[in-house]
């Protein structure tokens, strides 16, 4: 029988329980640091150990995926530990268009793919000498946020990423995205698409809170003038959000757009879930800045299943589990080559 095996972070414990839940041996690839937090739960049936999640690219690691017939299913830590490179290398099947990681990693490849799909998208500022009006500034890949700021003009920009330098937050050589800042309600949309079925499902919604730019909003403007300290936007945590049922058309039309973009643009297309994240302004019209091709964090919050899932299972169903369940289902039909690279 096929076992499941991820990352020791992220979303790592949805992921296993699912795959018990499913009747899979479940694998975890586990940091030393957090061998004690991960020995909590009796669902996880194996812990590779290692000091870093890079040696899972090691020969002893992927050959005890390999005796298991593991398939290895990607969240954000793999995507923000590991290069692009390096992920494509990996031997052992992963859940999914790992080709498909490096367009999230990349800014440049991410704009293109989400203007292909036709998400409606902020304005990008080619380099700080154009910025004239609010801007949010954005590291490569899966940073969560960590090292993110804003800046209305190129004195502040610079003013501020000299700070996060200075503060070994981010590289004097790093390559930032400059992007105008969309205002708004925050939402970030979740989907799941089989292949197996050529059918997309949306799973939920939610919102993320990140530390200190939330906080900013309970201190009395006077004294935010008088600091010097660069607001963060590392997420914390999510939380759920259900919309108006009237803007579920819209959600799904944004789904199958980006599904049928993924296809033209990077064989075999998106196979799973993903995330498109944006905000809703005063007319309710939503604006795109991001994607996640992979399972994200805030649908941990759903782990006994989401508002729009209890309208498409007449069972609990998470994301993990839903994953777990296109991994079974391929697996019986013979058909585990449309579900992994």
């Amino acid at each position: 029988m096929t076992a499941i095996a991820t990352l020791g972070s992220h979303c790592a414990l949805q992921v296993l329980k699912g795959a018990k839940d499913e009747g899979f041996k479940t694998i975890l690839v586990c940091e030393k640091k957090r061998e004690k937090l991960y020995k909590r739960f009796r669902f996880i049936d194996e812990l590779i150990m290692v000091d870093s999640f890079v040696e899972i690219l090691d020969q002893k690691c992927q050959q005890t995926l390999e005796q298991n017939d593991a398939i290895i299913i990607p969240h954000g830590t793999l995507i923000a530990q590991m290069s692009s490179e390096q992920i494509e290398s990996i031997k052992t099947p992963i859940f999914g268009n790992k080709w498909i990681l490096r367009w999230e990693s990349d800014r440049e490849m991410k704009e293109k793919l989400m203007r292909e799909a036709k998400l409606p998208m902020p304005r990008k500022v080619k380099n700080p000498n154009e910025i004239n009006n609010l801007v949010i500034v954005k590291r490569q890949g899966a940073a969560g946020g960590k090292g993110y700021f804003i800046a209305s003009n190129k004195e502040e920009y610079n003013k501020k990423r000299n700070g996060l330098i200075s503060q070994g937050i981010i590289s004097k050589d790093e390559t930032l995205y400059i992007q105008e800042y969309a205002a708004g309600v925050l939402a970030y949309l979740q989907f799941f698409y089989s292949p197996l079925l050529e059918e997309l499902e949306f799973f939920g919604a939610d919102q993320r809170h990140e530390s200190d730019i939330e906080g900013l909003a309970r201190i009395p403007a006077e004294q935010q003038l008088k600091s010097n300290k660069v607001s963060s936007f590392n997420v914390i945590g999510n939380s759920p959000l259900v919309l108006r049922e009237s803007l579920l058309e819209e959600v799904y039309t944004m789904g199958e757009n980006f599904v049928d973009a993924t296809k033209r643009l990077v064989a075999p297309g998106m196979n799973g879930p993903f995330c498109i994240e944006g905000v809703y302004d005063e007319n309710a019209r939503f604006t795109s800045f991001e994607f996640s091709a992979r399972i994200v964090a805030g649908t941990n919050i759903y782990m006994d299943g989401s508002p729009y899932y209890s309208l498409l299972y007449n069972e609990p169903m998470s994301m993990g589990k839903r994953i777990a369940r296109e991994v079974k289902n391929a697996n019986e039909s013979n058909q585990l080559d449309k579900i992994i690279t």
